[in-house]
């Protein structure tokens, strides 16, 4: 488990982070949300020690004495593998920084190797590799030396769907391992599907944290989508509260008790107005969404 209490970095008159505090708990995956500039590497980098806070404290909870760094695998934005050597002597150079021994190292390579499903390409150089194949290479690094922690940040930027799958699969094995994934992306949805808990990070503090299941139970708001056909103008809307522009319709928030009856309304509504309704759907907030209604922004911004 690592416990992170009242961090806070500074960098001239900008606050990077201010008084963050979360824990994350062993065998679970912990998203880190927000837009570019929110904080999120800057708290990771500050795990690992590569930069340091000015007010804090990060600890991590083990039954033996040693440089807890040791036992974390980094996993940083940019792919850092040198391209003209092959997959498995890049795993090797990493391999030894770590101190692991020949034996351990020879086990170690092999393992990761099929784990990022790169087995048959051990031999190959890194720049015939395909932008996905050395974003898992770039993760399998990180995890030689069979760290208890791993920070990703951004793992799965701009890679295809089949690299994509394996980093999934990957972080499930790794917490079936007790091992505790740190991870920020701006793909939501991703972080709906393998995270456990999660904190809202904007301007470097953190507005929120919970776990996945309650943060949608206690946040998330049942609504009815409804596109009407292009230059509609149904009054209905006017009458509704907790009503919002969507894509290319409305989205009117309501109870999952009284949707059925909304949407009654609106069917009925349309045929005494002579109006289209092209497209219904029953929606639930994202994450995405209740980012936005906390903080005013989109994740991207």
């Amino acid at each position: 488990m690592i416990t992170i209490t009242n961090v806070s970095k500074t960098y001239k008159k900008t606050t990077a982070l201010h008084d963050v505090s979360i824990t994350l708990k062993p065998g679970t995956c912990f998203g880190l949300i927000g837009p570019n500039g929110a904080g999120k590497s800057t708290l990771m980098k500050i795990i690992v020690g590569i930069i340091q806070s000015e007010a804090g404290s990060i600890s991590l909870h083990k039954d033996k004495e040693q440089h807890w760094k040791m036992d974390v695998g980094y996993v940083p934005q940019e792919v850092c593998l040198e391209e003209t050597v092959t997959a498995e002597q890049n795993l090797t150079f990493f391999g030894e920084l770590y101190g692991l021994k020949k034996e351990v190292l020879r086990r170690r390579i092999d393992e990761v190797l099929h784990e990022l499903g790169l087995y048959a390409r051990r031999n190959d150089k890194v720049n015939t590799f395909s932008g996905g194949m050395k974003r898992r290479l770039h993760i399998g690094c990180a995890l030689l030396h069979e760290p208890s922690v791993v920070i990703m940040d951004e793992p799965t930027a701009g890679i295809d769907p089949q690299s994509r799958q394996h980093i999934y699969h990957l972080i499930n094995h790794l917490k079936g391992k007790q091992c505790t994934v740190l991870y920020s992306s701006h793909y939501i949805e991703e972080v709906e599907k393998i995270c456990d808990d999660v904190a809202f990070i904007d301007g470097g503090k953190v507005l929120l944290t919970d776990s996945m299941e309650q943060l949608i139970a206690a946040h998330a708001s049942p609504a009815l989508y409804v596109e009407w056909a292009k230059d509609a103008s149904p009054s209905i809307l006017k009458k509704l509260q907790h009503v919002a522009a969507h894509e290319q319709g409305w989205l009117i928030q309501v109870d999952q008790a009284k949707r059925m009856d909304m949407l009654a309304m609106i069917i009925q509504d349309a045929k005494e107005n002579n109006l289209e309704v092209e497209h219904v759907a029953f929606t639930q907030s994202s994450l995405e969404d209740i980012f936005f209604t906390l903080t005013g922004k989109a994740l991207r911004d």
